[in-house]
């Protein structure tokens, strides 16, 4: 008898399962598609029911796919997409569609907080930004435009809570979910209701569920969910972290000189700091699990997502069997192997800073597609810089020793040379391939005593299996590269054409 633990991670477009062996090993996984609509300008909205279906498909195909028998599978736990918005009523069905964390149209809400001087009242509480996506500003729209939702909502809460609810029945948050959303005072681990009052939204603080422990069993799987999902009723769920806390963990990141990068949809920067950042608020920041330490994060929608889109623009998908993503790994493995361009990639496509626009800069006939590539791929890597520059400024407690790679980028061989020449630390990738999975297994298996706790877990779990060390020369012509890709940056979000 083999004892497994499941995982099951929801992203923006995507549902994931993954099976993991009691030491970390992953076994297999299944990525399941949500069905994402966009009935307004600004709105980006899941079918709840559907994320449902998506994610009880995604664990019978892994339990299928693994010949994981679901007697062996000890618990089961969950993670997903940070901020956003699901409602749902008492029985954990939902009384609207989900609201992916890339929706904007609090945009004007937090802007009207700012100007009245909120965000000064928020900010030493919640101890990050506003933006459009968070879930605190998400509720002050919905309480302004449409409050008969939120009347009808048992409990607000983030993605995994939601697939938790539709597991168990039970309904709660953790801190790390409660903190990212903005929700949380940091300064005590709780609700921040006198901020909520001061924003108008005292009633709705009323629905929010209660903050437990993350390490903890929330319920059992229940027939009904056994049913949409092959596990086994009775099987204990544990509450579990929010996807950057959870991949940061999967990624083995538990000291302040590591940083974990996240090189997917979005570009996700962290770092561990002894204490929390006060003096420049992060875009986010919460508790971490590990020896006492906090969590910030700078993000921004410009990572892979951008090479994705070249791909589908103007790559075939297959040429000779060889998929689009490994024939760019190799055109760019050859350009690096050339004299570098002064080619730029401004990887704004869903957004850039201060509303800069996408861009390509300094091609001549005598460059080629291997040349563009590789400024894809080192214009992605700038732009992870930029938001790792941004979160130095914020205090970071020390210089980073090593950075962990996880997200698309981090498959390649090719990209994360590319991250340690741009970024001028060694990268690190380590086993698995859902690491936001692989980290609510981490809690499992924490919860249930296989391991003292979380950094006991890293230790016994995770498992570097490739280092990328920075090239001397590639880093300096990076340096001088990136100081003219930070200045146009700037000039294109004063100049630019926006939409």
């Amino acid at each position: 008898m083999t004892k497994r633990i499941v995982g099951i991670d929801t992203g923006g477009t995507m549902v994931k399962a993954a099976v993991f062996e009691l030491d970390g090993a992953e076994t297999g996984s299944d990525r399941r598609p949500n069905q994402v609509a966009y009935p307004e300008p600004g709105h980006t909205e899941v079918d709840a029911d559907g994320l449902w279906v998506a994610a009880g498909a995604a664990v019978r195909g892994v339990l299928e796919a693994t010949g994981t028998d679901p007697a062996d599978v000890v618990g089961v736990s969950t993670t997903g997409h940070g901020n956003g918005l699901y409602a749902v009523d008492a029985d954990g069905r939902p009384v609207m569609p989900g609201i992916i964390s890339t929706d904007s149209r609090a945009a004007d809400l937090g802007r009207e907080w700012q100007r009245d001087g909120l965000a000064d009242v928020a900010q030493p509480v919640i101890l990050q930004r506003f933006w459009a996506g968070q879930t605190l500003p998400l509720l002050g729209w919905f309480a302004r435009h449409r409050p008969g939702f939120l009347d009808r909502a048992a409990a607000l809460f983030g993605s995994k809570d939601y697939l938790r609810a539709r597991l168990t029945g039970e309904l709660s948050t953790d801190v790390t979910e409660a903190a990212v959303s903005g929700l949380a005072d940091l300064n005590t681990g709780e609700y921040a209701l006198n901020l909520f009052e001061r924003l108008g939204l005292g009633d709705v603080a009323t629905r929010l569920p209660p903050i437990r422990p993350s390490l903890a069993v929330a319920g059992s799987v229940t027939a009904d969910a056994a049913a949409a999902t092959g596990l086994r009723q009775g099987t204990p769920v544990v509450r579990g972290l929010t996807d950057v806390v959870a991949c940061a963990i999967g990624s083995g990141v538990t000291s302040p000189d590591q940083m974990a990068i996240i090189a997917g949809t979005f570009s996700v920067n962290e770092s561990l700091s002894r204490e929390p950042r006060r003096a420049v608020a992060p875009m986010l920041q919460m508790p971490y699990p590990v020896g006492g330490l906090f969590i910030s994060a700078e993000c921004s929608a410009t990572s892979a997502s951008n090479l994705e889109w070249v791909c589908r623009t103007f790559l075939q998908t297959d040429v000779a069997g060889q998929s689009v993503y490994d024939r760019c790994n190799g055109l760019v493995q050859q350009a690096l192997g050339r004299r570098p361009t002064d080619i730029l990639f401004f990887p704004f496509l869903f957004g850039g800073p201060d509303n800069a626009p996408a861009g390509l800069l300094g091609m001549t006939a005598a460059h080629d597609l291997a040349d563009v590539l590789r400024s894809v791929f080192e214009g992605i890597a700038f732009a992870h810089r930029l938001d790792i520059d941004r979160l130095r400024r914020g205090g970071a407690a020390m210089p980073p020793s090593v950075g962990r790679l996880a997200g698309g980028a981090a498959r390649s061989d090719v990209w994360p040379q590319i991250f340690a020449d741009v970024l001028g630390f060694p990268i690190e990738v380590t086993d698995g391939a859902e690491l936001g999975a692989k980290g609510a297994a981490m809690c499992v298996a924490t919860t249930l005593g296989l391991h003292g706790d979380l950094g006991a877990a890293v230790a016994a779990m995770v498992r570097v299996v490739r280092r990328f060390e920075p090239d001397p020369a590639r880093h300096r012509d990076a340096e001088t590269k990136f100081a003219r890709f930070a200045d146009m940056a700037a000039v294109l979000a004063r100049h630019g054409v926006h939409r």
